[in-house]
């Protein structure tokens, strides 16, 4: 018998003790437990009372009654005493490389002739810790007005933990046609920058959508009206852009990659069009015929119709700009009253970036609720049915069992009120506290 074998026995037990512990998994973190007065969860028709939101890591892993008796013991705790906690809040349509397009700053030519792209950069920055301090915790942000593809590396410094900000879905530099999009205006001789990708006919069209998807586009954004006025007769005129065929080709490649197109249609031939050729969801919308409005109910197109921003910046009334911008704002109204009552499916957007993001993006709610929506189905829009449109229903914009752990709080009851969502008080994204101005006990 060799008289090394148990030296050699107690070695090899040894090593693989190492061995285990070296690949053991690490130890689990600790929960975590929010505990409100009353949780809207972004999906039930009514309120919760007194509850406890149980997080692990980056997810929910249980909603309970504050006063469960299987509440993990050595959770750690944070208490918002009165507060009414909600998802974190979705903005469907917004613009983080715009910042307002105020006339005495330059207005948008400004931004793309003479502000370097690294400005506009750390601009977009600020607006995405902006976003995210008011409890909107993911956006889709659609285009960056010839900034290229600047959205995406706003969102890759956002995942890598490099800068605060939303979750993003970001549609890159959009598509429009010659003749569909500023710059306008100077000599024909000087060229100038466009605001989207321009292009001519199907075979262009579908070599657009790939670049974009390519370089990172999570869904892909199309103008279908460009410059819009109101005509002898008094109706709001949109200028059409791409044709149906060329939509087609977009439509038809962007939906073999997995993704979706968001279609800019004011009214008229060109909204009639993009129903036509078959966008996922029509942006603004502001004049809609019944016959269009049950396409869109036929073809479960969703509608985000941006409310809001028509109200800014109104020239005087007797000139014809002014006179659009009424006419803008009195047909949006009963375009919105009439889709809404025939169910089509609406998401929540504000067009934050044509209203600079020194403005509160919760102003879209109290607009939502003048036009008829109940307070319930506003916070719906921007929580459980814009998750929906961004196709991460289950995950975000809910407050349930396998949704990531973004939630805000606000104080008392925005169903009495949905202006108290311009005040948000808590924040966490992916289970990390981002903002606490209540007074929250851990």
């Amino acid at each position: 018998m060799n008289a090394r074998l148990p030296w050699r026995r107690a070695f090899a037990a040894c090593a693989g003790l190492a061995v285990a512990a070296a690949t053991a998994a690490p130890p689990a973190e600790r929960p975590l437990i929010v505990t409100a007065a009353a949780l809207i969860d972004g999906v039930a028709a009514k309120a919760r009372a007194n509850v406890a939101v149980v997080i692990r890591g980056d997810r929910i892993v249980a909603v309970r009654d504050r006063g469960a008796a299987d509440l993990p013991a050595d959770a750690e705790r944070i208490d918002l005493g009165g507060a009414t906690l909600l998802p974190g809040l979705i903005d469907t349509h917004t613009h983080l490389f715009l910042q307002g397009e105020v006339p005495a700053e330059g207005g948008y030519d400004v931004q793309l002739l003479k502000q370097p792209l690294a400005f506009r950069a750390a601009r977009a920055v600020v607006a995405a810790r902006r976003a995210l301090e008011q409890g909107f915790t993911t956006l889709r942000d659609l285009e960056t007005e010839g900034a290229g593809y600047g959205d995406v590396g706003i969102k890759q410094a956002i995942e890598a933990g490099y800068i605060p900000g939303p979750r993003l879905f970001v549609v890159t530099r959009a598509i429009s046609t010659t003749g569909g999009y500023p710059l306008e205006g100077y000599a024909p001789e000087v060229e100038v920058p466009k605001g989207a990708q321009l292009i001519d006919g199907p075979v262009e069209a579908r070599k657009a959508a790939r670049e974009q998807l390519d370089h990172g586009a999570d869904w892909i954004k199309v103008y279908m009206t460009h410059r819009s006025w109101v005509d002898a007769a008094g109706n709001l005129m949109a200028q059409p852009t791409l044709t149906v065929e060329e939509l087609r080709a977009i439509v038809d490649e962007t939906h073999g990659w997995g993704r979706k197109v968001a279609c800019h249609a004011y009214t008229g031939v060109g909204l009639q069009r993009a129903l036509d050729g078959g966008c996922d969801s029509i942006e603004h919308g502001l004049d809609l015929t019944d016959a269009q409005i049950a396409q869109m109910l036929k073809q479960g197109t969703w509608y985000v119709p941006t409310l809001a921003v028509y109200y800014k910046d109104w020239d005087p009334e007797d000139t014809p700009d002014g006179q659009r911008d009424r006419k803008r704002v009195s047909t949006h109204e009963v375009s919105f009253r009439k889709a809404l009552k025939a169910g089509v499916k609406m998401a929540f957007g504000t067009d934050m970036g044509g209203i600079p993001w020194s403005e509160p993006i919760a102003q879209e709610f109290p607009r939502e609720v003048a036009f008829g929506m109940t307070p319930m189905q506003a916070i719906q829009s921007a929580t459980g049915r814009a998750a929906e449109l961004l196709g991460m229903e289950g995950r975000i914009g809910v407050v349930r069992e396998g949704a990531y752990a973004d939630l805000v709080a606000v104080r008392n009851d925005p169903l009495a009120d949905v202006n108290r969502l311009t005040d948000v008080t808590f924040v966490m994204k992916a289970g990390k506290v981002f903002r606490s101005a209540v007074g929250a006990a851990r």
